[in-house]
């Protein structure tokens, strides 16, 4: 058991960071008392502020853009960059040394995230870095930041709970917490973002969540983040005649969220000035998208306000007389954001999917269809069956497991994120969702109140680093998935035709972190010396799959592909190209990373293939 006297929760998020923290030693059972660290960060040059949240944005001066001692901290001194509020609002002004959205490029497969991408269409002059080095230095400020307050209590000795979406494959686990690692943080642990918010529910209600739940309830997490959107399905069941929570299923992994509402506005503002006969062009298009997200936040936050000013500076000589300055209304912002992102649907509803143009610019894979709600039934509708071994349900009938349902019926909806700050988003979400219940006859889903939204996550995984330490109530799911590895039929060559590929599942759905799978005595051959790929599967719906468990056919709701790894494995004495028959052994680390070995019969070696897509693996 762990001796740290603190246990911290860091929000990692697309736009925003937030760091939480239970003090264990003056904390007992579910009663804890959850504190939140004001982060001290540059709000203005040389001016430094405590503020709750650390803005997820990065700044890349010009050298001599600013005088010495602007980027002054506290317990650094001078650096050559800013994290934090003044970096959102500097790069608003000068969008192209600005890095954004890190965390949507840290999971993105398409690029290499240790390369220096970001920020992505800045001029060759600008210096970039890597969407991993920019989550290392977020992490960093906090590390430093918690240290400056805390000197007693080093933040490398305590326990830290890192946040990431439930939606994260492996791959991307495992560069968070790479990053997590390169910060300094110790002994990290990962946790879905969803997960947090309810234990952040949980812990606020201070013991009386079992009042608002029972045995039976269907808990819809619904998380629309800075860059994704995070869906999530917590069964309350009974088990020796006490509550649990166990997850049961989450969504597939939607880039879609606050960044493409603060673009779709820009572009609404964007109309209204060139009916005005102001044309914004590409570059005073971006600062706007920033300008926009700003006024979001404003509009979200305080219902006093109906209208924010908006400027957006000239590239040219002429900053001053240059500038566009509009406004954002309440009016604007609800019908953009209700409309297009919360469309009213019926439960048959699927996301859309466009023909795409042959060539396109390098960029974030964001959803084709930015309606939430079309999202939301294709998701449920997916899940139909997931109930169908839960042990420790009862009254099956009445819940998400009812007969003849084309979708699992939650019976609870929790919100996250500060999106749902407008009581708007909330009523059309809700009652898309009772439309649909009512359609096949089912009781409306109620409202889980009393959601943080801004801070619920950071809360939660602090929250959560106490449990883990076998006090509070602890959410059981394991992983989200089942995972498995794809394995090549050994055939003759035919002309035209690949060798057919069967997937062999490594980690069953909900397999615990610190648990480990040896796969069954059966061999596979390993190609060892020259470059071979490594080709790996996820499922968020056969539950049923058990570790060694092979398939030769699946349907493309069943199986999605996940990244490949592209590896050298040494030959250690062989020749290359040599098949070296071995055993596999999976086991998911306690931090929440998935690992995967193969031992060669009859001896003590071990390569370990990685989902971590470093373009090697360890022998």
């Amino acid at each position: 058991m762990s001796d740290a006297r603190y246990s911290i929760g860091i929000d990692l998020g697309t736009t925003h960071c937030a760091l939480s923290y239970v003090d264990t030693s003056a904390s007992d059972g579910e009663k804890t008392v959850l504190n939140v660290l004001p982060i001290a960060q540059l709000t203005g040059p040389g001016a430094i502020d405590n503020l709750a949240l650390l803005p997820s944005f990065l700044y890349l001066p010009h050298p001599d853009e600013l005088a010495s001692g602007d980027l002054y901290l506290p317990w650094t001194g001078q650096r050559e960059f800013a994290v934090g509020e003044f970096a959102r609002s500097r790069g608003a002004a000068t969008p192209i040394r600005l890095v954004s959205s890190a965390k949507s490029w840290l999971c993105h497969p398409g690029v290499d995230r240790r390369a220096a991408i970001l920020p992505n269409d800045a001029p060759p002059e600008v210096a970039r870095v890597s969407p991993l080095e920019s989550s290392v230095r977020y992490l960093t400020h906090l590390r430093e930041a918690w240290d400056h307050v805390h000197p007693d209590a080093p933040f490398g000795q305590q326990d830290i709970t890192v946040t990431i979406p439930a939606s994260f494959d492996p791959a991307a686990r495992e560069l968070t917490a790479e990053a997590a690692e390169a910060a300094g943080l110790g002994r990290m642990t990962l946790l879905e973002e969803p997960q947090a918010a309810l234990y952040s529910w949980i812990q606020k209600s201070g013991g009386q969540w079992r009042k608002q739940v029972k045995v039976g309830d269907i808990i819809l997490v619904v998380d629309v983040g800075g860059g994704t959107t995070d869906l999530s399905l917590i069964a309350v069941i009974e088990r020796e005649g006490n509550l649990e929570l166990h997850r049961v299923a989450v969504g597939e992994h939607i880039l879609l969220g606050g960044d493409n509402m603060d673009l779709a506005l820009a572009h609404v503002v964007a109309r209204k000035l060139a009916a005005e006969g102001t044309q914004a062009d590409a570059w005073q298009l971006r600062a706007l998208t920033y300008a926009c997200r700003s006024a979001k936040e404003t509009l979200l936050s305080d219902p006093a306000t109906d209208t924010v000013p908006l400027v957006v500076p000239s590239r040219g000589s002429k900053l001053i007389g240059g500038s566009i300055r509009t406004e954002l209304t309440r009016a604007e912002l609800t019908q953009t954001i209700l409309e297009g992102f919360f469309p009213k649907v019926d439960s048959a509803a699927r996301p859309v999917s466009r023909a795409r143009v042959g060539l396109t610019q390098l960029g974030l894979p964001y959803a084709q269809d930015a309606g939430i709600t079309r999202h939301l039934a294709a998701f449920l509708g997916r899940q139909v069956g997931a109930l169908a071994e839960l042990e420790g349900l009862r009254d099956a009938g009445g819940n998400g497991g009812a007969q003849g349902a084309s979708f699992l019926h939650p019976t609870a909806v929790l919100f996250n994120g500060g999106v749902f700050k407008s009581a708007l988003l909330v009523e059309r979400l809700m009652g898309t969702l009772n439309n649909w219940l009512a359609a096949e006859g089912a009781a409306p889903a109620r409202l889980l109140e009393g959601a943080d939204l801004d801070l619920a996550v950071a809360r939660g995984a602090a929250y959560y680093g106490y449990v883990r330490r076998g006090r509070g109530v602890r959410i059981r799911g394991g992983t989200a998935r089942a995972y498995y590895i794809a394995i090549e039929s050994a055939m003759p060559a035919v002309p035209g035709l690949e060798p057919p590929v069967q997937a062999l599942c490594i980690a069953p759905f909900g397999m615990e972190e610190g648990t480990e799978a040896e796969l069954p005595a059966q061999e596979f051959g390993l190609v060892v010396g020259e470059p071979v790929h490594f080709r790996f599967f996820g499922s968020s719906v056969r539950r049923q799959d058990q570790v060694g468990t092979l398939l030769d056919y699946w349907g493309p709701e069943e199986l999605q592909e996940l990244d490949e790894i592209q590896a050298t494995l040494p030959a250690a004495g062989r020749t290359a190209g040599e098949v070296v028959p071995v055993k596999l052994h999976a086991r998911v680390t306690e931090a929440g990373t998935l690992e995967l070995e193969a031992i060669p019969r009859g001896s003590d070696e071990r390569w370990k293939v990685e989902f971590d897509v470093r373009g090697n693996a360890n022998a």
